[in-house]
């Protein structure tokens, strides 16, 4: 008996020190420490033979496709005669930018395409000034760009749609008949709705386009902008709904390279909007203005997301008898009411006064005579083609198949608001 504790003294196993990199809890539990823990130990190779055997090399890890990585393919080059723009109804090439809001980072991605970003477009010309002697290339080449645009798209039109060929295609593709068709929404036309138009232009000669929001104020320039930059020509219009046919003579094996947009590149700064006193006025009639500006009656009431065509025709009627007019937008999001008074400033004219309490407040300004002259889109390139169309339709029939719409697609709360039937070639037409 008094040889048991000597004996249970040497079956405890031997005790040892905590070091620096192991734990005591390794002799009572099996805890194995994390590689982090861990002493970095040498591992010896094992020999390859009879007794040994090779390790297989592991594999790389898993690498998921970035569209940033071009696997050593050079950029992509597009032969479009125009800038690169984000939104082209939405934007002025006119209206400078006084700064930008982040570094000159292309939407395209890094070296994806081949032109350089200026922060508000990537143009299709060099503007670099070779030689402060020399005269400016800029003009000479978009001068060859229009002219180049202008011959193919003459020739992918062809000869001018028959009244019953413009017929057939109105009714084809009418909102009963098919149900594809391209929303343009608050950006207006975007660079990415290009190549949505011609992959539709693969398998249909035309596609519907529905217009809403802040760029039906100006239709013209939205129906401009997609003729010129899709090189389609537009059958028929209907409100904010337009038919846009591709072409006799369009391939769509041949369609032209558009280089997408990864991201929306954000907005340039431009000067700002409401001064502190309107030109001509002093500080306290400015701000007697825009206190009397609040009390004046409502013009009509916008709906968010509707269409505004007939909204720069009521401002100017209502101009006639009263020299200040006021909006409703409640309801809309800042930047859209923003940009409705900046396109009424170009297109009425009238001259901004307020935008509190979501209200646009315009005023006529002091050297208004009644006659307004109409702004006219259409480049001098594109009208014998216009002509031509027009020409076409005035020796038919001009049978049209005309659906009928519901009357819920135009959104100002106001009697005048419904936009007549007409074809955009004879609107074009001087």
């Amino acid at each position: 008996m008094l040889l048991l504790p000597g004996l249970l003294r040497r079956v405890q196993p031997p005790h040892h020190p905590c070091g620096r990199y192991f734990s005591c809890l390794l002799d009572r539990y099996g805890f194995v420490p994390p590689a982090s823990l861990s002493p970095a130990r040498e591992e010896t190779p094992q020999a390859s033979g009879a007794g040994g055997k090779k390790r297989r090399p592991k594999k790389p890890p898993y690498r998921p496709p970035s569209s940033f990585d071009r696997g050593g393919r050079p950029a992509a080059h597009s032969d479009l005669p125009f800038d690169f723009r984000f939104s082209y109804t939405e934007s002025a090439p006119g209206d400078r930018p006084i700064g930008l809001r982040e570094p000159k980072y292309s939407p395209f991605g890094p070296g994806r395409l081949d032109r350089p970003w200026t922060g508000a477009c990537a143009p299709a010309i060099d503007t670099t000034l070779r030689d402060v002697h020399g005269e400016d290339p800029a003009p000479a080449a978009e001068k060859d760009l229009e002219e180049a645009r202008r011959r193919e798209r003459e020739r992918v039109l062809g000869e001018p749609l028959t009244p019953a060929e413009r017929a057939f295609f109105v009714d084809k593709y009418q909102k009963n008949r098919t149900k594809k068709q391209i929303n343009l929404g608050r950006d207006g036309l975007t660079h990415n709705m290009l190549n949505d138009i011609h992959n539709h232009w693969k398998n249909d000669e035309a596609v519907r386009v529905k217009c809403l929001g802040v760029p039906t104020v100006d239709m013209q320039n939205v129906c401009h902008q997609l003729e010129d930059k899709t090189g389609g020509l537009i059958i028929h219009r209907h409100g904010g709904q337009l038919i846009l046919y591709r072409g006799r003579h369009y391939n769509p094996k041949k369609r032209p390279v558009i280089p997408l947009m990864l991201w929306k590149p954000a907005e340039p700064v431009y000067p700002r909007l409401i001064k502190t006193t309107i030109e001509g006025l002093t500080v306290e009639e400015t701000k007697e203005m825009r206190k009397k500006g609040l009390h004046v009656p409502v013009l009509t009431k916008l709906a968010k997301n509707g269409y505004y065509a007939s909204l720069v025709l009521m401002v100017r009627d209502a101009f006639l008898t009263d020299e200040l007019v006021r909006i409703d937008c409640k309801g809309l999001p800042k930047s859209d009411y923003r940009k409705i008074g900046v396109k009424l400033r170009d297109i009425v004219p009238c001259i901004i006064v307020s935008f509190d309490k979501e209200q646009i407040i315009v005023w006529r300004g002091k050297d208004y005579n009644g006659t307004i002259q109409e702004q006219d889109h259409t480049p001098k390139s594109f009208v014998p083609v216009l002509e031509a169309e027009s020409s076409a339709i005035d020796n038919g029939d001009q049978e049209q198949t005309l659906s009928d719409w519901s009357s819920d697609e135009c959104s100002l709360t106001s009697s005048s608001d419904e936009v007549s039937d007409c074809i955009i070639s004879d609107e074009h037409s001087p």
